[in-house]
């Protein structure tokens, strides 16, 4: 089923734990890193000489580069960012992609040998130091969700500002990176979707409970969704700065951001993150909940406001109220988040937070002031009206894992010079 061995915290490892991450638009709660194995010792004489060579060559490949590349990313400095971090993360990516269809052949057709290697990888949000697993099936779901955070990060260095040419002011991200930043967010959100819908079914329950809480499914989750949220907080950033978006396409865009936030909250908020990365993930969340209940409010009230009967103003005001308190309380949990160890920062303001750190405490004091001075106090709402409720528009990327590479269909896989019928043991 899978042998699992758990690498205490207080163990003397070197599990990193950066005093900084720099800025941070998007969170990625640190790169799990891949122990060296010997696939030699493993397997023995089961797979030919030049698979095994293959297999080897491919995962150490990932092992020093994810080695090198995880301090890198958590220390960010914009000008290192725009630079070189997007390249390294790219090679490193695509060293997981050539690795994946070789490594998904300890697995085909419920293969034995999946379970006669054992995986190691060092945690980031669990409390022990690493977590490693005779299954292989591990491996497939560790390198996804490396995948998926590799994706993340690369987001989060397009959407950091750049330096202008002069050297002053940053610049905010430009309208193209915006745009890239959805896709790529589209793109990790399919890995983690795979993970959950294809990967984790693979493993018994038993097993599944043994997981670090990194690729808990509760973690996975929150954050394919939290990859979603933040893809439609950048189209709301573009569909304000567009003169043809409507108030109902940004209240619909606003009320989306609302709801994949809270899916986000709910599959995290009782999992037993460790302090650090883990308890930083989850106030993160908790800030960017609130950010966009704040959004939702505030759009909706503007709408609200529209109508003509004192109902409807009423309702407006409390709708902006609340925009407001939600507002303050994004303040306070923004604070929070970048207090966390590891410490961070927030970029200049802009896109949807900036225009509306403007227009919110404007617009609802306006509108209130005006509001009261119409009506009594009892024609006021008192409590905040319930946010329209709109189904979900973006999904993530429909990722597959790829097929097998043709070499694990020779005759002689499975056992040396044997039949190939050797490879297929029972499935468990």
């Amino acid at each position: 089923m899978g042998c699992l061995v758990s690498t205490p915290q207080d163990s003397g490892g070197n599990r990193r734990r950066p005093g900084s991450i720099g800025e941070v638009s998007v969170y990625v709660p640190g790169f799990r890193i891949p122990k060296p194995v010997d696939f030699s010792l493993s397997l023995g004489d089961q797979l030919p000489k030049n698979l095994m060579e293959r297999l080897s060559a491919l995962r150490t490949r990932v092992v020093v580069m994810a080695g090198q590349e995880a301090p890198t990313v958590s220390r960010t400095r914009r000008k290192s960012a725009t630079q070189h971090g997007g390249s390294t993360l790219a090679d490193l990516h695509q060293a997981l992609q050539d690795y994946l269809p070789v490594l998904l052949g300890l697995v085909k057709d419920g293969s034995q040998l999946q379970h006669n290697v054992q995986f190691a990888w060092m945690n980031q949000e669990d409390e022990a130091e690493e977590t490693a697993i005779s299954n292989a099936w591990y491996e497939v779901l560790s390198v996804l969700h490396l995948m998926a955070m590799l994706s993340l990060s690369q987001a989060n260095l397009l959407l950091l500002p750049r330096t202008s040419c002069d050297g002053y002011q940053p610049k905010v991200s430009e309208g193209k990176n915006r745009r890239a930043s959805v896709d790529i967010f589209l793109k990790a959100a399919g890995y983690l979707d795979c993970a959950v819908r294809h990967v984790l079914p693979q493993f018994p329950t038993s097993l599944r409970e043994d997981l670090p809480v990194d690729l808990a499914e509760g973690v996975l989750r929150a954050l394919c969704l939290q990859a979603l949220g933040q893809g439609v907080d950048i189209q709301l950033g573009m569909a304000i700065d567009s003169a043809k978006a409507t108030l109902a396409v940004k209240r619909r865009l606003a009320c989306e951001m609302v709801k994949y936030w809270q899916q986000a909250q709910d599959n995290i908020m009782n999992l037993p993150l460790a302090n650090g990365w883990g308890g930083k993930h989850r106030l993160f969340i908790k800030w960017k909940y609130v950010e966009a209940k704040a959004a939702a409010y505030y759009y909706h009230g503007l709408i609200l406001d529209e109508g003509n009967t004192e109902k409807s103003h009423g309702m407006a005001v409390a709708a902006l109220q609340a925009a407001d308190e939600y507002f303050k309380e994004g303040k306070r949990s923004c604070e929070a988040f970048n207090a966390a160890s590891p410490l961070s920062r927030n970029p200049p303001l802009w896109g949807t937070m900036k225009y509306l750190s403007e227009k919110i405490p404007k617009d609802t004091s306006s509108k209130v002031r005006i509001n009261r001075d119409l009506y009594s106090h009892e024609k006021i709402m008192e409590t905040a009206p319930t946010l329209p409720d709109f189904s979900l528009a973006l999904k993530p990327d429909e990722f597959q894992l790829p097929p097998v590479v043709p070499s694990w269909n020779e005759d002689n896989v499975g056992g040396g010079q044997a039949s190939s019928n050797h490879l297929k043991g029972e499935r468990r």
